[in-house]
């Protein structure tokens, strides 16, 4: 109960704040549209207006403040605007409408789901080979360090050229790009995880004769579980703004990407922001569908209540 009490306290201030911010934000367009309808405000002349501050025009102006909370077109949509568009454009829409987010969140998620397969297997290998090969190790291990370095926003261009170069088009592109972004956090909590038996335990298994394989299955690879379900989630985020951002740089029709693209163009910013709030949310559903798995695997391995 507490707990529950703590969240929504922290929710209600940055709901009261995000409220707050929206007034200084948008005052100069309501303004505007006052003045256009012939409403008198305390600066009629635009150049006054330009040079005034936005908290001066709100305090000079405190009639307006309603209006920043309902512009069509505000600088920062009001909170009870993004629920509404997400609303419009969820349960307000058929899910094979190309203006439901439903069904551009679900062509982001085949992306992501491929990237982050893609990203794990190939995690997953490049963590048991460090494991077990110290060559691997000093040369495989920096290279994966260095390669997170490069911005992915400037990297995903040259990736869908190189791939449209040769045909390969769809969703491979936004996949491999997902891959790049959700295989490195696998890696590091799966070599964490694969070394974290003390040499105790590694002792014992040499007593009973047990060999590399063995040690592998029966002890390194339960042991590494809780670590690497926890890269795993911070994997599937990764690879949901690989997708994102894969869909931006081809002028995609379909997607959450395309949605940003669309509402950036347009000026529509309500859909951009009811856009980054469907794409947190299912990024939020599927961290926490990982975590029921990562419960009922280890509940299962005997190593949660």
């Amino acid at each position: 109960m507490k707990s529950a009490l703590a969240v929504l306290t922290v929710i209600a201030v940055l709901v009261a704040f995000w409220y707050a911010a929206c007034v200084p934000m948008n005052i100069k367009g309501v303004l505007v549209e006052a003045e256009r309808a012939g409403v008198e405000i305390s600066t009629p002349g635009a150049r006054d207006r330009r040079d005034m501050g936005e908290v001066g025009l709100v305090l000079d102006n405190r009639f307006a403040i309603p209006a920043t909370w309902a512009q069509d077109r505000p600088r920062l949509p009001a909170p009870h605007q993004v629920g509404i568009e997400l609303w419009k454009t969820t349960v307000g829409k058929k899910i094979t409408s190309k203006r439901s987010l439903v069904y551009h969140g679900w062509v982001t998620l085949s992306a992501t789901l491929l990237g982050f397969a893609i990203g794990t297997g190939l995690g997953i290998l490049l963590a048991v080979g460090i494991v077990h090969s110290k060559v691997m190790d000093m040369s495989v291990m920096p290279w994966a360090i260095v390669s997170q370095t490069i911005p992915i926003i400037a990297l995903a261009p040259m990736i869908i050229v190189v791939l449209y170069s040769v045909g390969v088009q769809g969703i491979i592109p936004k996949a491999i790009i997902s891959a790049y972004l959700s295989f490195f956090p696998v890696v590091v909590g799966m070599v964490k995880g694969l070394r974290s038996p003390d040499h105790m335990q590694l002792d014992l298994l040499r007593t009973y004769s047990a060999s590399n394989a063995q040690g592998f299955w029966k002890l390194r690879l339960p042991a590494s579980m809780p670590y690497l379900f926890t890269s795993l989630k911070i994997g599937i985020a990764a690879s949901l703004v690989g997708a994102i951002v894969g869909e931006l740089p081809t002028g995609a029709v379909a997607g959450l990407g395309a949605r940003l693209l669309a509402g950036s163009y347009y000026g529509q910013t309500v859909q951009i922001w009811s856009a980054l709030f469907a794409a947190a949310i299912l990024a939020a559903c599927l961290v926490g569908l990982l975590g029921l798995i990562e419960k009922a695997v280890l509940k299962r391995m005997g190593m949660a209540s």
